[in-house]
């Protein structure tokens, strides 16, 4: 999945998305059971935020309802704030062996060493090679490193310039400018923690 890899800015090291996927044919057995279990790890390991794009991420809708939710047409995925995390996932993904395919995103070299330590070898990489074209149309660094968060760009360009101006007027918590930028994610690859510090960072810079 390319949508997740235009991920800019400070603190990636502090972004790692995951994807639990499956095939239709293929390992589509079974599919809501295992995706249950799933979920019993990704709770364990403690993902800031994830969900089923069927019924919404954990900002909006409780675990219990994407539970209830879940059909063989689920996919579900979410993100981690460290590598620590990744590993731990990896290793009791393996170790349960429910048969997805799991798909990584994050800085690379962070990544590989994840996988080494779970005992995994990558199947496939993905690069992003980089923006092109009229650059200067695009959004200022700052704004597009939290709306490209949200792989499907859900999150307006201006809403997040509106936000991070209230922050720094101390009008708006970087907490609930965070929450309410998670909320129009639906997919729920959206790093409300890693936004929350970004808005202090630039705060903090500004006073």
């Amino acid at each position: 999945m390319t949508h997740s890899l235009h991920r800019c800015g400070k603190l990636q090291e502090k972004d790692f998305v995951w994807l639990l996927y499956h095939v239709k044919g293929v390992n589509d057995q079974n599919l809501v059971e295992r995706l249950r279990k799933a979920i019993a790890v990704i709770e364990e390991v403690g993902s800031v935020n994830w969900g089923d794009v069927k019924s919404g991420p954990i900002v909006s809708v409780s675990v219990a309802e994407i539970k209830e939710k879940l059909t063989e047409k689920s996919r579900i995925r979410g993100v981690f704030t460290s590598r620590d995390q990744v590993t731990n996932f990896l290793k009791k993904i393996k170790e349960a062996d429910l048969g997805f395919c799991v798909i990584l995103s994050g800085l690379l070299e962070q990544v590989f060493d994840s996988c080494g330590e779970a005992g995994v070898k990558p199947h496939t990489i993905n690069y992003s090679l980089g923006v092109f074209g009229k650059k200067e149309l695009l959004a200022d660094e700052d704004t597009l490193a939290i709306t490209t968060m949200c792989g499907h760009h859900m999150i307006p360009d201006d809403f997040v310039a509106q936000a991070r101006k209230r922050v720094r007027g101390g009008n708006l918590s970087p907490e609930k400018a965070s929450q309410e930028f998670a909320e129009l994610c639906p997919c729920g690859i959206f790093n409300q923690e890693r936004a929350k510090e970004l808005l202090i960072l630039e705060k903090e810079s500004q006073e």
